[in-house]
């Protein structure tokens, strides 16, 4: 399968991708990137809350972990820390799982996190100085599985990708 770079096209592709149970990723990516945006997050924040789980769009290359892949699709796109952050959710999961009694997750969730390896530390992520801005995104993550939550537009998610990409390069025809 070839690869897609249109971020509208990935996107809407998760229209009807079920990972849970009470919402589909295209409304879990809109709610997250609506968490994030409530909490006063920088756009980089935004857009890897609403991308973490991009790799679950079927125009994507199917692979073993989707962190990794979101984290290989994004950074080249959209920089170091968008990807760095999307890539970490899954071990932000596994950290406040070891780490913070009575930390809940979805049902799902709780069956994932054994795939990935269960509870754990993992010191190349905690050490990292991004790491607060991962667990804000795991936050933000399981508060988007909620069929009654109001989320982002696709529209205000592009938009936020726009900003991102041009504040990359302030080229504004590399923005297209």
């Amino acid at each position: 399968m070839p690869e897609h770079t249109d971020l509208a096209d990935v996107l809407l592709s998760l229209r009807g991708v079920w990972d849970e149970v009470a919402v589909d990723e295209l409304d879990h990516a809109l709610q997250s990137a609506a968490r994030a945006m409530e909490d006063g997050a920088d756009d980089e924040l935004v857009l890897a809350a609403a991308l973490h789980d991009i790799a679950h769009s079927p125009l994507m290359p199917a692979g073993p972990a989707h962190d990794l892949l979101a984290r290989e699709w994004l950074t080249p796109r959209y920089g170091q820390r968008v990807g760095w952050l999307a890539g970490a959710h899954v071990a932000a999961k596994r950290y406040l799982a070891a780490t913070v009694p009575g930390y809940r997750l979805s049902a799902i969730s709780e069956r994932s996190l054994q795939h990935q390896g269960g509870a754990a530390v993992d010191p190349a992520f905690v050490d990292h100085p991004w790491w607060p801005d991962a667990l804000r995104l795991r936050h933000y993550d399981d508060a988007a599985k909620d069929p009654g939550a109001v989320g982002a537009t696709v529209e205000q998610v592009l938009e936020v990708a726009r900003r991102v990409r041009v504040s990359r390069d302030p080229d504004p025809d590399a923005a297209r």
